[in-house]
């Protein structure tokens, strides 16, 4: 997912700082992996510039961006008009002002921009990115300390290619301290354990799904519903949605898709609903409502709801069984197991 995430908020970044520069900058992510600081500046030649962004809400922590200083220079002087003979000069002999550095500013604030677009559309209402200053580190020059130009401790580090007509460029590293990125990724180990546990839950949903926590009828005889055909897709996520509207296209049914917040009643008019697949970032209480409303509308003749999500915990697992969900899916999750569970609950043939 942090992958994702960075892969698209550098493209993005890349495209609309070109648009502040007025020439054309790519970003491209090309390589990830782990680091420390140790080990990063024991290899460091050239001098940098440090952005500090400052990660608040759910997600706490702070990530560093760092660019070339001749990458800065290149990037502010092009902001800043100076003519491309004076550009080189700068860059060769390292020539950084202040005017360069208010300019960087500006830059560091449009890339924010679109790590915060990124970042928050992925994990709504859950995390706000803040850019710090920019700090120059020469080596050889500068002192490392504990805090300075990083904290001490271990780092993911992606490392992207920066391309810029007429300019030969460097590559922009971004270093997250593990800890923040085991936050936005957490590790397979516990991803593991979580599945365990859905599955230690699943063993037991006949008998969970007896338990009286809602009043709705869900043992009841079904009866039959005219109408054609049809699977619905409630997921908030346009790109997510789709990709299980296209898992389940295989049955030949209708697939409706809308969002946890549209009108159910509405969705249901008109259709045989076969199948209903309810989906978040997060198991929680707006998929359990939606999952109510759905059995309270057909309550003489439920269609089976299948929940997904990408992270479950115990606890949300046996309340979806609880308020009628007949499965639960950790997203993403292989196709084939997918397809599979939609056969069975469509009652299908392979």
């Amino acid at each position: 997912m942090l992958h994702e995430m960075l892969e698209s908020a550098l493209k993005q970044a890349g495209e609309e700082s070109g648009m502040l520069l007025g020439q054309e900058l790519s970003i491209a992510l090309t390589d990830s992996l782990s680091t420390s600081k140790t080990a990063f500046f024991g290899d460091l030649d050239d001098a940098i510039f440090v952005i500090g962004v400052d990660s608040r809400e759910a997600y706490v922590g702070q990530f560093y961006l760092l660019f070339s200083l001749r990458d800065a220079i290149v990037m502010s002087s092009t902001l800043l008009g100076i003519p491309p003979a004076r550009i080189q000069e700068k860059k060769r002999l390292a020539i950084i002002e202040n005017d360069d550095i208010d300019a960087f500013s500006e830059i560091g604030n449009m890339i924010n921009g679109s790590f915060n677009t990124v970042f928050q559309g992925s994990l709504p209402n859950k995390v706000h990115l803040k850019v710090l200053s920019p700090k120059k580190f020469i080596p050889e020059v500068d002192q490392l300390s504990e805090e300075e130009p990083i904290p001490e401790g271990d780092y993911l580090m992606f490392r992207s290619r920066l391309e810029m007509a007429g300019q030969e460029l460097n590559y922009l590293d971004v270093l997250i301290p593990v800890a923040l990125g085991n936050q936005f990724d957490p590790p397979a180990l516990e991803q593991k354990e979580a599945a365990a546990e859905v599955a230690e839950v699943e063993e037991s949903v006949d008998a969970v799904a007896a338990a009286p926590v809602v009043e709705i009828n869900v043992t009841a005889p079904l009866v039959e519903v005219a109408g054609i055909d049809s699977i619905v897709v409630l997921q908030d996520d346009e790109d997510e949605r789709r990709l299980i509207a296209d898992a389940v296209a295989f049955t030949g049914y209708h697939v409706v898709e809308g969002t946890l917040n549209d009108d159910i009643k509405e969705l249901f008019a008109g259709r045989k609903v076969r199948l209903v697949i309810i989906g978040s970032l997060d198991a929680d209480e707006r998929e359990l409502a939606v999952c109510i409303k759905v059995n309270a509308i057909r309550q003489d003749s439920p269609p089976p709801i299948m929940m997904s999500a990408q992270r479950w915990t115990r606890t949300a697992a046996l309340k979806a069984l609880k308020y009628g969900a007949r499965d639960i899916i950790i997203t993403p999750c292989i196709a084939a197991e997918l397809a599979a569970k939609v056969r069975k609950f469509c009652n299908l043939v392979e």
